[in-house]
């Protein structure tokens, strides 16, 4: 089941450590099956308040996932943008082909009536 590595970043100021880190990221993903799905596009914030940039990567599993966040290719440039980015920065597997919310709502429902 696909995963995804999904990064709410703050604005920052221009830093040649962002560009390295930016020319070098692709590199570490890319043996774990994972791929920009967005990166420096532009969003609209339809409810709420979400500032800075958004950035998601595509991985074919959330042990690919994982396994990339842990490399020694990816913990090597990491604090290039941790050092000048602030964010939040999560891991989150994907729903599997089919899947069908009512599910969950009826385990609600059933919790509240529980």
């Amino acid at each position: 089941m696909t995963a995804y590595a999904i990064a709410h970043l703050k604005e920052a100021a221009p830093h040649p450590d962002i560009a390295e880190y930016i020319d070098r990221i692709a590199a570490t993903f890319e043996p774990y099956g994972g791929r920009f799905l967005v990166h420096a596009a532009q969003h609209e914030v339809m409810e709420g308040s979400w500032p800075g940039h958004v950035v998601v990567i595509g991985f074919p599993g959330i042990g690919e996932a994982r396994d990339w966040w842990d490399s020694p290719a990816y913990r090597e440039i990491a604090p290039l943008r941790s050092r000048h980015i602030e964010g939040d920065i999560v891991l989150v597997s994907g729903v599997p082909e089919g899947y069908d919310p009512s599910g969950t709502a009826r385990a609600m429902r059933d919790s509240l009536s529980a």
